[in-house]
């Protein structure tokens, strides 16, 4: 493949992955919706913060209403919420035969192949912290599994072509034939942590306490029963064990040692990155802004019913997010015992 890669969404992770491969000698341009974001990346630069490394790289940046050309890679790091406009933006920008590469949170590779086709589409998962900290700032605050993958399964030469792009951001990268299992993963690790969104403590610090653990273990569950719904495969990472998850209906042997180990797990790697609160609590407590719990939370439980299936602790935990969202509730510990109101 030739010519530049176009990030479309320079913030967290697309500011991240993009500023890396810049500076390994790739042609990148940059898209992002904010003004001074763009102008910064351009010149003086979009700097690289925190304990991973500290750099700074100038690259071609525009807002959507000015870029032109046709690329044949695009990488799609916007919210979840913003994916569908996002997508039919970009469109006119994509190659005949190029992809996108969804670089986000949830099944948004669903939509994009809506969009673009699925030919044109390519499955990705990624997990490690990262956060915008403003115009042309950017902390990368952990190393986390990045993981890619056709969204048919198949292992193809494009595929293997993105995987030697990629390493040149995170060398512990891997493609699969199973890049749904890992979405449905995240989506399962993603309730857990739009959870811990709900209180003012650390990922690490809320996984960590007894006093929610049934909780904690019970959306976990909750989520995993409507992947086997799916007929999907759910994959672990970073400490995040499905069959620890899975109801034993499905997967046998989820004993509680097992479970302990991937709580144990979680909490060591996040404790380890400098990143200690989600982007979802940084949306609520600081940036004061909506969440993507409907994109990436609320349609589990549209999955579910789909299935035959409830979802209750999921429906309860996105109310409770646009409770806090809308100014009617404040961010406290008292939210995770409305939540557990829910276990059945």
């Amino acid at each position: 493949m030739s010519g530049p890669t176009l990030v479309w969404g320079a913030g967290a992770i697309g500011g991240t992955v993009g500023a890396y491969l810049k500076r390994a000698g790739h042609e990148i341009v940059f898209v992002d919706i904010v003004p001074e974001h763009v102008d910064a990346i351009r010149g003086p630069g979009l700097a690289i913060e925190g304990p991973v490394d500290q750099f700074t790289v100038t690259a071609p940046a525009f807002t959507p209403d000015k870029v032109t050309g046709r690329f044949e890679r695009i990488f799609l790091c916007v919210k979840a919420q913003h994916t569908q406009g996002a997508a039919q933006a970009l469109r006119p920008f994509l190659a005949e035969d190029g992809y996108v590469v969804s670089l986000q949170n949830g099944l948004n590779e669903r939509i994009i192949a809506e969009t673009v086709g699925p030919r044109r589409t390519m499955g990705a998962f990624v997990n490690f912290g990262a956060d915008y900290l403003g115009p042309g700032r950017v902390i990368y605050a952990g190393h986390g599994a990045v993981v890619l993958g056709e969204i048919d399964g198949a292992m193809t030469p494009r595929l293997a072509a993105l995987h030697e792009v990629m390493k040149d951001f995170e060398p512990a990268a891997v493609t699969t034939d199973n890049i749904w299992g890992y979405l449905w993963g995240k989506l399962g690790y993603g309730a857990l942590l739009f959870a811990t969104a709900l209180t003012n403590d650390s990922i690490a610090d809320a996984l960590a306490s007894p006093e929610h653990r049934r909780l904690y273990l019970a959306l976990g569950q909750e989520v995993m029963r409507v992947a086997a719904a799916e007929g999907m495969r759910p994959e672990g990472f970073n400490g995040f064990d499905p069959a620890a998850f899975m109801p034993a209906a499905f997967m046998p042997g989820a004993d509680a040692g097992r479970i302990e180990r991937s709580f144990a797990e979680m909490v060591a790697h996040n404790r380890a990155s400098a990143k200690s609160h989600s982007g979802i609590w940084r949306d609520l407590a600081v940036r004061k802004r909506r969440t993507e719990v409907d994109a990436q939370i609320a349609i589990i439980a549209a999955i579910a019913e789909g299935h035959g299936l409830s979802a209750p602790i999921v429906r309860r935990l996105v109310a409770l997010i646009h409770d806090i969202e809308d100014g009617r509730r404040p961010l406290d510990r008292a939210n995770l015992d409305r939540l557990a109101e829910a276990i059945p």
